[in-house]
């Protein structure tokens, strides 16, 4: 496992809404302005002044309060995972090659949730920010030996050429009403697809930024 800390960027939420009170030619008002929601693709990277780790594909904000952390194969050195880590919760980050203008998330949807299921756990459907998520509660051994429940929230976000899936633990995962923060520092993410061939559903490559430090 390696870890970076963050450094004490926010974000800038303000948009340009100056048109909003105009009227178009049919004397109607135009639709009130809406921000992207993110996630971004890496050709349309927006200037909020963030200060983003290049993780090869994934380029992730900080989030204050808590230790980004790469999840590491010991065997091949691969990096599997990128998750913001804190005390009362963590998101965890991957990436996948998706057709283009595909409904990847839909397909892998129920895949997972029979996974959950089949592993003895259960998964179920709710609307969220980026539409349908899974809610799971899932069987894990702790650290002392016991079985305990581990919810999760599952969120897939279709992108160019790509599926980002997003996994709520802890807190965020629990209460969803009150995961703003953690909400934002998803929708703040960067995917970089790349312009190779990749079979649909195949992660997209992670690699460790250079002043990554391996915990002992």
């Amino acid at each position: 496992m390696f870890r970076r800390r963050r450094s004490a960027d926010e974000p800038d939420d303000a948009f340009e809404t100056s048109d909003a009170d105009q009227l178009d030619d049919e004397g109607d008002a135009p639709p009130a302005f809406e921000p992207p929601l993110g996630p971004w693709d890496s050709d349309d990277i927006p200037d909020d002044g963030l200060d983003r780790v290049d993780l090869g594909s994934l380029r992730i904000a900080a989030l204050e309060g808590t230790e980004l952390q790469l999840q590491v194969d010991e065997q091949t050195g691969e990096v599997q995972s990128a998750m913001l880590a804190a005390p009362d919760g963590a998101l965890e980050l991957r990436a996948f090659a998706a057709p283009r203008n595909s409904d990847l998330w839909s397909e892998v949807r129920p895949q997972i949730a029979g996974d959950v299921s089949q592993h003895g756990g259960t998964a179920t459907e709710r609307a969220g920010r980026w539409g349908v998520e899974l809610v799971c509660q899932m069987q894990v051994v702790s650290p002392d030996g016991s079985r305990v429940i581990q919810p999760s929230r599952i969120v897939g976000i279709n992108g160019a050429r790509w599926l980002l899936r997003a996994t709520f633990l802890g807190r965020p995962a629990v209460e969803p009403d009150d995961a703003e923060a953690w909400e934002d520092a998803l929708a703040a993410i960067v995917v970089h697809r790349g312009s190779h061939a990749m079979p649909a559903g195949d992660a997209l490559p992670l690699v460790l930024p250079p002043d990554a430090q391996r915990e002992s």
